[in-house]
């Protein structure tokens, strides 16, 4: 299985990729993410002042010194010294995405020189509404095992409660993502896209197994690294399902490219099938390197759904609000033009758009499932691939490959959302984030903390 190209991801942000691929065993199939760039932005803290101002040195490491912004040295008993690149090795720390709720960036870890990504969550105790949904994102990402979602590898060291205003989270450095994979100029082959879509899935039937909707997939959310490895991340809109039907949920959810018809048309609940649905849609752009459903209205995005899968029967907008329901049957009726599908690229064959069709059904009761959709066979292929070469959960001995009893795990129990029920005021809400990171740092690696001397802190703030 060498004919899956090694370098499947563009660079990031401004360089071009021009390189000539290279077969994927070839490569290290579980690489590190991200080898480019380095941290001079947090230190180690003094273990004896735990609580100390954001604006206080922890440790003479802190203070800096160097042009590169003072790269923090690690305490005696983190990893090796020699382990961590001088600072002639590093490059400067850089933006790697700005998001509605944050920004990150490639820095390094002074602990052990490894790449990984800061991610900044800003303005956390402005209102409950805030403050809960911050809560929900970090307990999600420190919840997370699995390889196709990205999790925490760590949280800095939050100041006393007084000055605990933003919080910072370490991940796993990615080195891309599938939205500039896509309008790059490099081809996509068939093999590409179902390792692609066999991780995406696989990732998802872990997340809905946990009881969790991620509400915002979308080729942005959806990191990549050169060796094809994938991971789902920015769960800043996810939620724990509701069972109740009766219980409202927002409609402000999904980037509309991406929306599911039930959302679009108002329905009050929802199920785990409009994630399937935005994974629809994604492995149709997959395809024809395009957006399948560009509108510039939720109103233009329902008509161009009901152009392609023709005018839904009345059961399948049982639960549409009157305005969307009228606004469909007012127009002339339209047949289905599935057949249309077929001519997105070479790689839509009679297999995937079978495959396709089961995600973009209308109705949400009769819309695929993700652990179903695993079983597909278009999926097989991409399946064989990634356990053959790029999993963790598999490995290779002198006389073959040892497979995993189970290929696409489910989470080993359900996401508890019971905290949220103590949150009455943005302070209680203070009180538990505060708490949950200083627990979730107890018997760990060495803490960081921001070095706000930093040259490099400097600019990130900037």
């Amino acid at each position: 299985h060498t004919d899956i190209p090694d370098k499947c991801a563009v660079r990031p942000q401004t360089e071009h990729m021009n390189e000539v691929y290279k077969p994927l065993a070839s490569a290290s199939c579980n690489a590190a993410a991200g080898t480019e760039d380095g941290l001079n932005n947090f230190a180690t803290p003094n273990p004896t002042v735990p609580n100390a101002p954001a604006g206080t040195p922890r440790h003479p490491a802190s203070l800096g010194g160097s042009t590169g912004g003072g790269a923090a040295i690690p305490q005696p008993h983190s990893n090796p010294a020699s382990e961590v690149p001088s600072p002639a090795e590093m490059e400067p720390d850089r933006p790697i995405g700005y998001g509605a709720f944050g920004v990150v960036w490639s820095v390094t870890d002074p602990r052990d020189g490894r790449k990984v990504a800061l991610k900044k969550m800003p303005n956390v105790f402005q209102n409950l509404v805030s403050c809960k949904r911050v809560f929900r994102e970090l307990r999600m990402l420190c919840f997370f095992k699995h390889d196709n979602v990205l999790s925490a590898l760590d949280i800095l060291q939050p100041p006393q409660i007084d000055c605990f205003e933003e919080i910072y989270v370490i991940t796993e450095l990615m080195q891309s993502d599938l939205h500039k994979v896509i309008v790059s100029p490099q081809p996509l082959t068939t093999d590409h896209i179902k390792v692609f879509l066999y991780q995406i899935l696989r990732g998802l039937k872990y997340l809905h197994s946990a009881g969790i909707l991620h509400r915002d997939i979308k080729p942005g959310n959806l990191l990549v690294n050169s060796n094809c490895l994938l991971k789902i991340c920015d769960f800043g809109l996810a939620r724990v399902e509701e069972p109740d039907p009766s219980r409202h949920m927002t409609q402000e959810v999904v980037t509309q490219y991406y929306r599911a018809p039930e959302v679009l048309m108002g329905c009050q609940h929802y199920t785990s099938s409009i994630d399937v649905w935005s994974v629809g849609c994604i492995f149709a752009e997959l395809l024809g390197r395009r957006i399948l459903f560009q509108a510039q209205s939720p109103i233009q995005q329902l008509d161009l759904i009901t152009d392609l899968l023709g005018t839904p029967p009345l059961s399948a907008m049982a639960s549409a609000c009157e305005g969307a329901r009228a606004h469909i049957l007012r127009g002339t009726h339209k047949p289905p033009s599935l057949s249309v599908l077929y001519m997105l690229s070479d790689g839509a064959t009679h297999e995937a758009v079978h495959l396709l069709c089961r995600m973009l059904v209308f109705d949400p009761a009769k819309r695929i499932s993700g652990s179903d959709a695993l079983s597909h066979p278009y999926l097989d292929e991409g399946r064989l691939r990634y356990h053959t070469c790029m999993c963790k959960c598999c490995y290779s001995v002198p006389s073959g490959r040892v497979y995993t009893r189970d290929f696409e795990p489910p989470a080993d129990r359900p996401f508890s959302h019971n905290y949220e029920q103590s949150m009455h005021s943005v302070w209680q809400g203070k009180e538990l984030i505060h708490r949950f990171i200083t627990e979730h740092q107890q018997g760990k690696r060495v803490p960081l903390c921001i070095n706000p001397q930093s040259a490099a802190f400097k600019t990130f703030i900037r």
